[in-house]
């Protein structure tokens, strides 16, 4: 065996050895919990005209929009998410990575309330439809809509 042999097999025997200790060198990588930031406030106001208010965060940008309130952990009952969209459509929802149940509120352009999707399951993925053309979708934690006896119709304002 040549000196060069003898460096290409030791060069490679190295290069071996270090992908063989990699393999066992697992790095554990942990999600950033996100936390509530107010953006603004929110007022329900009932068909007999009582007031629910939320501080509220609003996404208005395709990533707020797509990431939502993914990878919270809680929420407090006076939070919500607002989601604000530029035009008006059906909208489809899922809980992907969502770990809080919740309940969506649809609004239409003139805010009013549309449609509710209640009780939504953690990580689910199933499609949770506006049924009618909206704007705007809430999202609360989930029983609020019962607890605060709201109803289709029932105004917002923000």
């Amino acid at each position: 065996m040549n000196l060069k042999q003898f460096g290409f097999i030791l060069t490679l025997s190295i290069g071996v050895l270090s992908l063989y200790h990699c393999k066992d060198d697992k790095k554990t990588i942990t999600q950033t919990e996100v936390h509530f930031t107010k953006e603004g406030e929110l007022t329900i106001t009932k068909a007999d005209d009582s007031k629910v208010l939320l501080d509220i965060e609003i996404a208005d940008t395709d990533y707020d929009i797509q990431t939502g309130l993914m990878y919270r952990n809680s929420m407090k009952t006076n939070q919500g998410m607002l989601f604000v969209f530029e035009d008006v459509t059906e909208r489809y929802f899922y809980m992907k990575n969502t770990r809080i149940p919740l309940d969506l509120i649809y609004i239409k352009e003139n805010k009013t309330i549309a449609s509710f999707q209640k009780n939504a399951k953690p990580f689910e993925e199933t499609s949770l439809p506006s049924n009618a053309p909206v704007k705007y979708v809430l999202e609360v934690n989930a029983g609020l809509v019962d607890n605060w006896e709201l109803s289709v119709g029932d105004t917002i304002n923000f």
